[in-house]
């Protein structure tokens, strides 16, 4: 059986953490940025952290987690 290949999509918008949770880049922070607050700004600077049924699945298209 062949080795399974890794969905570079994947690999390039998700990281695997130390302790193996899955974490990624918030959306919403490219342009039309003068609307939003600065508190939503701020907060969206910071790294999301998949969970549940999402997670499961993007552990497949990462095989080496």
């Amino acid at each position: 059986m062949p080795k399974v290949k890794t969905h570079r999509g994947a690999a390039k918008r998700f990281k695997v953490t130390g302790s193996g949770k899955i974490k990624y880049k918030r959306s919403f922070l490219r342009h039309i940025l003068t609307s939003k607050s600065s508190k939503r700004k701020r907060a969206l600077r910071h790294p999301g952290i998949l969970e549940g049924a999402d997670c499961a699945n993007i552990r497949k298209l990462l095989p080496y987690v």
